[in-house]
C-alpha cells in the first residue's frame, strides 16, 4: 500500500501515522480552542499530548527494532492504543456545538418503521440468544489485533499498513460524527429508556463482561456512527481482501454483532446503519487517499520509494 513515505527528524511517517497522530492533533487544538466549554480541559489537553509523545516516541524505537515479532506488537499497540484516545477525546468533546439529539433518532426511527425496534426486539430476549449477542460484543476487541497479527504474518507490513490505516480513519471518521451529531444513547436517555419494559436476560460470562464494559468503561455519547459496526464492517472487509477463509469465519460474528448493538441496547438501529454506512464510505475512499498521499509524499521524497 505505502510505497512512498515520508522522513522526518529521522522517524519515518507512513500514512497511518499521518491518520492517527493528525486526528488526535485535531481534536488537541480543538480542545485547546474551546477549553471553556470543557469539564476537564487540563486533564484532556496533557493526556493528549502524553499520547502523541508516546506514539512518536514508538516510531523512533520503531525504526530500530527488527524482530518481527517485537515490530507487530509495538506497532499494534501504539496505533491501537491510540485509537483509543481519540475515542475517549472525541466524546469528550461531543457538546461542543451540539446538543443531545436522541429525541430525533426516536421520532425518525418512529416514523420510518412505525415502531421503535428498542422496543420491538425485545420480543426475541432469550438467555441462550443474549449470551450470544454480548459474545460478539465484546469478541470484537480482540479480533482488532488478531487479525492484524494474520495479516501482518501471512502478507507482511505493508498490509498490516493497510489494514491500520483504514481502521485509523474510520475511528476518526466516528469521532467527528460523535461532535458533529452527539447522541446520548438508549440507557442514558430518559425518554428512550422508559420504553423498554423488558430486562434483559440474564446470561453467562460475556453478559457479566458486556455488562462490565457498560458500566466502567461507557459513557453517555460515542453512539452515531456506532463505532462497533463501523470497525467491525472495516475488519471484515480487510478479512475479505486478505484472508477469504478469515472472511467466513467472522460472517456470523460480524452479522450478529450488528444486531447486539441494539439487543444490548449499547445503540438505537440508526446508530448501527449509519456505522455501517460509514464503514462503506471510509472503503471506498481508501485507495484514493492511498494514492493522493503517495503522489504528495513522491514529491516531498523526490520520488524516492
Amino acid at each position: 500500500m505505502e510505497k512512498k513515505r515520508l522522513f522526518l527528524a529521522g522517524l519515518e511517517i507512513r500514512l497511518t501515522d499521518a491518520v492517527v497522530l493528525g486526528g488526535l492533533v485535531f481534536l488537541t487544538l480543538l480542545a485547546l480552542a474551546f477549553n471553556g466549554r470543557l469539564a476537564h480541559p487540563t486533564a484532556l489537553i496533557g493526556t493528549n499530548l502524553l499520547f502523541l509523545v508516546l506514539y512518536i516516541g514508538s516510531l523512533a524505537v520503531l525504526r530500530h527494532l527488527r524482530p518481527k515479532l517485537l515490530r507487530f506488537l509495538l506497532r499494534t499497540a501504539s496505533v491501537q492504543f491510540t485509537y483509543l484516545q481519540v475515542f475517549m477525546t472525541s466524546r469528550d468533546l461531543q457538546l461542543l456545538f451540539f446538543s443531545w439529539n436522541d429525541d430525533r433518532v426516536l421520532a425518525w426511527e418512529k416514523a420510518i418503521f412505525g415502531l421503535q425496534p428498542l422496543v420491538w426486539i425485545q420480543k426475541l430476549y432469550t438467555p441462550p440468544l443474549t449470551e450470544w449477542m454480548f459474545f460478539v460484543y465484546v469478541a470484537y476487541i480482540v479480533i482488532y489485533p488478531i487479525l492484524g497479527a494474520v495479516i501482518f504474518f501471512r502478507h507482511g507490513e505493508e498490509a498490516n499498513e493497510d489494514y491500520l490505516f483504514q481502521l485509523g480513519l474510520i475511528n476518526l471518521v466516528c469521532g467527528l460524527g460523535f461532535i458533529l451529531f452527539p447522541v446520548a444513547g438508549p440507557l442514558r436517555w430518559e425518554k428512550a429508556r422508559v420504553l423498554l419494559t423488558e430486562s434483559i436476560p440474564s446470561s453467562g460470562v460475556f453478559g457479566a463482561m458486556a455488562e462490565y464494559i457498560r458500566a466502567h468503561v461507557h459513557a453517555p455519547g460515542g453512539t452515531i456512527p456506532s463505532p462497533h459496526c463501523a470497525v467491525a464492517t472495516v475488519m471484515w472487509f480487510m478479512s475479505l481482501k486478505y484472508t477469504r477463509r478469515g472472511f467466513w469465519l467472522l460472517a456470523p460474528v460480524i452479522l450478529s454483532l450488528y444486531i447486539s448493538t441494539v439487543y444490548g441496547r449499547f445503540h438505537y438501529l440508526s446508530d448501527s446503519v449509519i456505522g455501517i454506512a460509514a464503514a462503506v464510505l471510509v472503503l471506498l475512499a481508501a485507495p484514493s487517499i492511498a494514492g493522493a498521499w503517495d503522489r504528495w509524499a513522491a514529491t516531498r521524497t523526490g520520488g524516492a520509494s
